[in-house]
């Protein structure tokens, strides 16, 4: 394939970077894996501090250096009982957390450490990690912004702020944040390609296509390469092309992380549900911690009308990502379909809570009001919908209503 040929494949993967709502057709934007180290505070003590606490304190920074984590934690935590203004303490119990993905347990921890020690930009620069880790873009751009550019860690805040002013909607920021890093990151694919996609929409056309051909040079033939191209064939609805390059990409390294879930959109998206089971089964093999792995699964077991294996994934995504709206739309169908309406309208309710602006989320709600009794109600939903509805048209006829979805390769572990 000639380099024209690609750079013109991947500007349209660029001028659609959003998946549709409807499961049957849920396309992500990007292949990306990034390296999402957390920072422990060394050397936080109190101004005044007795040798026993300090002894402890050195104890745990020794044994989180060398991965201890539960001697560690014993630590910090007798460093708090005996100094409960101990910000470093309370920072590093808050990094254990965060390795052991508790996010809600490290985000406690992190604050108190804050609230403590509001100068030390490494504290808010976990904080705005766990928001991102947890999916919840919005909040992670306060803390990562406040991480000055001239400290350690800065390059990785920089590069969080950007993804997250690019996952809501911001992407002038994106390309504002994220084009200063070109100098370090411009052999990563990854950061070219949302580089690109935040310059498209932001109207920057010699940055995207600056981004596109650097992309392409580096790319060259590589497994991940062509996952990236199949991804521009999913969104252009060139299914079989998509098919043929995340085969490719298969082929070469069948344990790509993500090339059996985006082989599972394609074959779903062909309407060969049975194909896409296996190939989501596949990816939930390699990574088995992927929420959006277990709601595609749910998704396909809809369709094969296995309401119960349906049900077990959705309430398995959730589990994974609290953030994630699709299952609860998923599950509330299920129940819709059951006539359990009072338990539709509960799941309905979350994803709604967690994505407002989806007209068929307002739509399933307006009917199962309907089925409730709750008639006024329904009619000011179903009017909503419509008007959404009509809003998007109106905005782009020849599309579907999209919503931002983030990729399952930005939000997992690194390998």
């Amino acid at each position: 394939m000639c380099v024209e040929t690609r750079s013109q494949i991947i500007s349209a993967q660029l001028k659609s970077n959003r998946g549709l709502l409807r499961p049957f057709s849920l396309v992500f934007f990007a292949c990306f894996i990034l390296v999402q180290s957390v920072f422990p505070v060394f050397g936080i003590l109190a101004e005044q501090t007795t040798p026993s606490i300090k002894k402890l304190f050195l104890e745990g920074e020794a044994a989180l250096r060398n991965g201890n984590l539960m001697r560690a934690e014993t630590a910090f935590q007798r460093v708090t009982a005996l100094d409960p203004q101990s910000a470093g303490a309370f920072s590093n119990l808050g990094v254990i957390a965060m390795r052991r993905q508790a996010w809600t347990k490290a985000l406690a921890y992190l604050e108190k450490a804050a609230q403590l020690a509001p100068a030390v930009s490494g504290i808010r620069l976990n904080i705005g990690l766990v928001y991102f880790r947890e999916g919840d873009y919005h909040r992670a751009i306060s803390p990562l912004k406040s991480v000055p550019h001239d400290e350690s860690g800065s390059l990785q805040a920089q590069y969080l702020l950007g993804l997250c002013y690019f996952f809501t909607d911001r992407a002038a920021e994106a390309v504002q944040t994220l084009e200063p890093l070109w100098s370090q990151e411009s052999s990563n694919m990854n950061f070219l390609y949302v580089l690109g996609a935040g310059a498209h929409l932001a109207g920057k056309k010699e940055l995207e296509d600056r981004a596109l051909a650097r992309l392409v040079e580096v790319g060259q033939d590589t497994p991940e390469f062509h996952l990236l191209l199949g991804k521009a064939h999913l969104n252009r609805l060139d299914y079989d092309g998509a098919l043929r390059e995340f085969q490719i990409a298969a082929d070469a390294d069948p344990k790509l992380p993500f090339v059996h879930f985006n082989l599972g959109l394609a074959l779903m998206n062909k309407q060969n549900f049975e194909g896409a089971r296996d190939e989501f089964r596949k990816d939930i093999a390699l990574e088995p911690d992927v929420a959006l792995n277990y709601d595609q699964l749910g998704t396909v077991y809809s369709y094969l009308q296995n309401q119960s294996e349906a049900e077990k994934c959705f309430h398995e995504a959730i589990k994974r990502d609290a953030h994630l709206a699709s299952p609860h739309f998923g599950l509330a169908k299920i129940w819709q379909s059951q006539g359990k309406y009072s338990h539709a309208l509960i799941e309905l309710d979350a994803a709604e809570k967690l994505l407002p602006d989806d007209y068929h989320i307002r739509f399933v709600r307006g009917q199962v009001l309907v089925r409730l009794g709750r008639k006024q109600e329904a009619q000011k939903e179903l009017k909503l919908a419509a008007e959404m509805l009509a809003a998007r048209s109106t905005q782009n006829p020849r599309t579907e209503p999209m919503q931002p979805v983030p990729s399952p390769e930005l939000t997992s572990e690194p390998h």
